[in-house]
């Protein structure tokens, strides 16, 4: 690492973590508030009724908020939470949120796959889990299918198949398994060769597109370049595009972008929501969308699936819908469901399509509070501060809860702040802090 790079990373380390600070007695007093409150109101108030079937719930992913979310939902409906993570974020500041009643760390399941799936059996059979709800990063979805296909047969499992999963996370094989199911996809070719770029007749062609990673990378997925573009060959040969390593050449399609997240159970939705969405999407607001519903109806019904999947869609002018990627995983749009008390029966039971739940009309947008105060630095205009202020008023943040208000606190001032003290320890630098998932997101991060 050079020296101008050390001394970059000793700045934004030692910045922020200052910046952390100086917030920390604010929101400490407010935290402590909210504990007297909560607290003086339980006392004044009966306890709560247990559901009639309790159930004890497994929940990886624990430094994610859809985690702290879906931990929230199952202990509001009386349900037990296991909350897990691995072994890098034990630091998880959801582990104080009084909606999880245990939490553990297991291997890293891409460094140590065996280990990882034999610890998540014995944490089955230690708690009697009845119910495996993997909230995945992208690298733990394979083998969160992968565990739970071999947990005991006593315990559910919401989670597609190891080969559904890779075939999902896969932009080139969505497109394909779309067209199969006679749905709309974009135009997208599978490039292991930069050359093969370089001979596609653009022109002959007529339409743009953009290169995908289909390995998951954090940084490259914001890469919005536009083919052909001046100097492509510079460009393309500068990606680290592979036989090993392929890409997607994905039509770009103009239109309006959504973002999507279903529970389904045996090819029927349960759950469902739609937001706008951005590459950083870290702002939620639910949206009815029918022609997107029907999309991903007919997608999970043709392909019989379980589990929690997530699409990406362009709507262009004139009504038409393109998946633009697909994570077979929970979406933080399950965020939108704060108040919603129907989410834990979703994911415990069948239904139909008049039993799908959505967010209420009233919920309000959710967002990050820390995030949204980054953003104040990138404003450039009594507009844009303007239009910041209406969605902050609008909306709020997807930790707070007044009755469970440590995540807030927990999350930005030990979490973010451990993780930024370890890099300025080794003088490592990050390209963002991203509050949501509860990571610093590094070139070749997790």
């Amino acid at each position: 690492m050079s020296l101008q790079s050390k001394a970059s990373a000793l700045f934004s380390n030692l910045g922020t973590l200052t910046l952390l600070i100086l917030a920390l007695p604010l929101n400490a007093v407010i935290v402590g508030i909210a504990l007297l409150y909560s607290g003086i109101r339980s006392l004044a108030q009966p306890p709560k009724q247990s559901t009639e079937n309790p159930q004890t719930i497994l929940i990886t992913g624990g430094k994610m908020t859809k985690a702290l979310q879906l931990a929230r939902s199952f202990a509001n409906s009386g349900h037990r939470v296991i909350l897990v993570e691995t072994h890098k974020y034990w630091l998880s500041g959801h582990r104080f949120s009084k909606a999880v009643e245990r939490f553990y760390t297991v291997p890293d399941p891409a460094q140590e796959p065996e280990a990882y799936t034999q610890a998540l059996q014995r944490l089955v059979e230690q708690e009697q889990v009845d119910l495996f709800v993997p909230v995945s990063s992208p690298v733990a979805s394979y083998y969160d299918a992968i565990a739970g296909q071999q947990l005991p047969s006593h315990c559910q499992v919401l989670h597609l198949t190891p080969e559904v999963t890779q075939t999902l996370d896969n932009k080139y094989m969505l497109c394909e398994q779309a067209r199969i199911l006679g749905l709309s996809a974009p135009k997208a070719y599978l490039i292991s060769d930069p050359q093969q770029i370089l001979s596609f007749d653009f022109e002959a062609d007529g339409s743009q597109y953009i290169l995908k990673s289909i390995r998951y990378d954090s940084v490259s997925r914001l890469d919005l370049t536009k083919l052909p573009c001046s100097d492509m060959e510079t460009y393309v040969k500068g990606l680290p595009i592979s036989k090993e390593n392929p890409w997607i050449m994905q039509e770009f399609i103009r239109g309006q972008e959504y973002c999507t997240h279903s529970t389904v159970r045996k090819g029927q939705i349960r759950l469902h929501c739609c937001a706008e969405s951005s590459p950083f999407q870290v702002n939620y607001e639910s949206i009815e969308k029918p022609e997107i519903y029907a999309w991903v109806s007919q997608f999970v019904a043709g392909m019989n699936l379980t589990g929690q999947i997530s699409f990406d869609f362009i709507q262009t002018e004139d009504g038409k819908v393109y998946p633009i990627e697909c994570n077979p995983r929970t979406h933080s749009a399950i965020t939108m469901f704060y108040d919603h008390p129907g989410v834990a029966d979703a994911y415990l039971k069948d239904g139909d399509e008049q039993d799908v739940i959505t967010p209420y009309p009233t919920s309000r947008p959710t967002y990050w509070l820390y995030q949204e105060l980054w953003r104040l630095t990138g404003l450039r205009s009594a507009a844009d501060f303007e239009r910041w202020l209406q969605r902050f008023m609008k909306g709020k943040d997807a930790l707070w809860q007044i009755d469970d208000p440590l995540p807030f606190l927990m999350i930005p001032h030990w979490q973010i702040a451990l993780l930024l003290i370890n890099n300025l320890r080794r003088l490592k630098g990050w390209v963002r802090i991203d509050f949501n998932i509860g990571k610093l997101v590094e070139q070749g991060g997790d």
